[in-house]
């Protein structure tokens, strides 16, 4: 994970223990929304803290799709790349 500039709020067993209670009681529920509001109640959070603790844990796992900004960074880098060996193409290639 990026070194953090700011200290968290939410000790480090809060954060693994809302991680996992979202993670078992998931399934049960109907939604991940539902979920959030049940396990952010019993911990005493609210439930856009709670989802904001299990996103980044889902992405490291992989479980989650990464960010749509690294997906825009990947595919710009692609599409320099693609425009570069285009023109190289049109050199290299005699006609």
């Amino acid at each position: 994970m990026p070194e953090r500039k700011y200290a968290p709020r939410q000790p480090a067993e809060l954060r693994a223990r809302g991680v996992r209670l979202f993670k078992e009681y998931r399934p049960d529920c109907s939604s991940d929304s539902a979920a959030c509001v049940s396990i952010a109640e019993k911990l005493g959070c609210s439930r856009f803290t709670l989802r904001q603790l299990c996103i980044p844990a889902e992405r490291d796992a992989g479980e989650r799709p990464a960010r749509p900004e690294q997906c825009r960074q990947r595919i710009s880098a692609c599409d320099r790349l693609l425009s570069l060996w285009r023109r190289w193409q049109t050199f290299a290639v005699p006609k």
